[in-house]
Order: structure tokens, then sequence, then C-alpha cells
């Protein structure tokens, strides 16, 4: 395809297509004249995850650099690159400076049997909500998050098959991206439906 069928295809202008090519971002097409060049189906998925990063992601051109880097590593696992992927559209460092909320946190992990460090992102984050709740007075928030644990366990493994579902590693990094937003969005929806369910049964069970 020509590039101003790529740009129709993948709803990038093709200033902005020609501007991610000179960047590095999307490998050159093949060309078949001097000033023309032939994209395929490849460059059409390169230019969906790219975009994704960029406007989805708000991650930075170098970061998408450096993401895509990691993706392109024929030595890099899924895992791996699902794991670069998720890092680099992490939200900026929480402050993790109170220790019964670092301590609660490292708890709760060790109980789970999980791998999750101290500096990575979620435990960071896991730290900052405590600390939050703490603060407004919510001491016993923190006995909720082994119920927690379980229900994300079971969410996991359903975006993990949804992602091995991918014809290939661009697309399954895509579906990542995609998920950490519109996954999260669909289950704080459907947490307030469910949570509306149960209220309502609860409440007819006492009339």
């Amino acid at each position: 395809m020509r590039i101003a069928e790529l740009g129709r295809r993948s709803g990038v202008p093709v200033p902005t297509i020609k501007y991610y090519l000179r960047e590095g971002l999307l490998p050159a097409g093949e060309l078949t004249s001097p000033n023309q060049a032939r994209y395929t189906d490849a460059h059409l998925h390169r230019l969906r995850l790219v975009r994704a990063l960029v406007e989805l992601g708000g991650l930075s051109i170098a970061a998408v650099r450096d993401v895509l880097g990691a993706l392109d590593d024929p030595d890099m696992s899924l895992h791996k690159a699902m794991g670069t992927v998720s890092a680099a559209v992490a939200p900026p460092d929480v402050d993790v400076s109170d220790e019964v909320a670092h301590e609660q946190a490292r708890a709760f992990v060790e109980r789970q049997g999980w791998d999750c460090p101290p500096d990575s992102y979620a435990f960071k984050a896991l730290v900052g909500v405590l600390t939050t709740a703490r603060e407004v007075g919510q001491h016993r928030f923190v006995d909720l998050l082994d119920g927690y644990a379980r229900a994300c366990a079971q969410l996991a493994e359903v975006d993990l098959d949804y992602v091995l579902r991918m014809a290939s590693k661009d697309e399954a990094l895509e579906g990542v991206l995609l998920g950490t937003f519109l996954g999260d969005a669909t289950v704080a929806a459907v947490r307030a439906m469910a949570r509306r369910e149960v209220s309502e049964r609860h409440a007819a069970s006492e009339g």
C-alpha cells in the first residue's frame, strides 16, 4: 500500500507518518521509485502501536523508541516486553515514605506469594493508596487487599488469555497497552454495576 492508504487505514495523518519514519519509529517502506515506497500490513500494525503509545499512553518519542527497541529485540520474551510496556505507561512515582503503609504492602505481597519488588511501580502505587487510606481515617481499608487479590488474579488470567491470542508480538503489546486503559475503565464500570446489584439484594433482604 502507498503512504496515503497507510494513513487512511491507520487513522494517522500522512505528515505524522513521515515524522515517525524520520524518527525511526516506523521502518522504511520498500522503495518503488525515488519518491515512492510500498508499505505492508506489518507497517500498519506497527503504526497502530506507535499511535497507541503516543496518544493513549502519552509517551514521548524517546520513550516510544525504547519500547519499540524492546519489542524488536529477538532475545526478549513477550513477558519481558510486556513489562517494558507496562513500566513505560506507568504514572510518575508516588511518595512511599510512610513506613506503616510500606510494611502493610510488603506483608500483603508476601501473603500472596507474589514477586513484586519494592521498587516496582505497582508496589509503590499500593503504598500510596494505603498511605492515603490511613490519612483519611480508613485504617481498616488494608483488610480488603486479600479479597482484591483474589478478584484481580482472575482478571489477570482473563487479560493474559486475551493477549496470548494475538497473532504477533506487536499485536500482543498493543493489546497490553490498550488493555491498561480500556480494561481499567471496564473494571470500574462493571464493578459499579455489581456493587449496585449487591446493594439492591441486601436492601431487599432487609426489607
